[in-house]
C-alpha cells in the first residue's frame, strides 16, 4: 500500500518497523479473555493510516505504554528509524476497545495537527 502511494523504499521501511513496533507493544497487552488484535490498513489521498484496536479489561492503557514510542528512550539508529516511520500517533478509547492510529502523510509536509 505504501509503495502504491509512491513513498519511495525507504519511507515504506521505516513505515513497515513503525507499525511492526506498535504491533509487538499492543501484543504485550492481549489477554486470555481478550487475544485478538484487529490491524486495519487505509488509504486516503494525503495520508496512510494504521490502526490498532484490541479489548482490554483494564483502564485504558496510554499512548506512550501502548506504542512504546515516546516511553523508551531512542537508543540505537533502529530505535529512530522506527521512530520516523509514522508522522503522527492518535490513541483513543471506546468502552473496553483501546485503539492506536498510526499516520503517514503523503507529501511534502505533513498538516498541523
Amino acid at each position: 500500500m505504501a509503495d502504491a502511494a509512491g513513498l519511495d523504499s525507504d519511507a515504506v521501511a521505516r513505515l513497515q518497523s513503525a507499525v511492526i513496533e506498535a504491533c509487538l507493544e499492543v501484543f504485550e497487552h492481549l489477554t486470555r479473555a481478550h487475544p485478538h488484535l484487529d490491524v486495519t490498513f487505509a488509504r486516503f489521498s494525503d495520508r496512510l493510516e494504521v490502526s490498532l484496536s484490541h479489548e482490554n479489561d483494564s483502564p485504558a492503557i496510554g499512548v506512550h505504554t501502548i506504542t512504546g514510542f515516546a516511553a523508551r528512550k531512542v537508543e540505537s539508529a533502529e530505535d529512530s528509524e522506527a521512530l520516523a516511520g509514522v508522522d503522527r500517533v492518535q490513541h483513543e478509547t471506546h468502552g473496553n476497545e483501546t485503539v492506536t492510529r498510526l499516520t503517514k502523510y503523503l507529501g511534502e509536509v505533513a498538516p498541523n495537527v
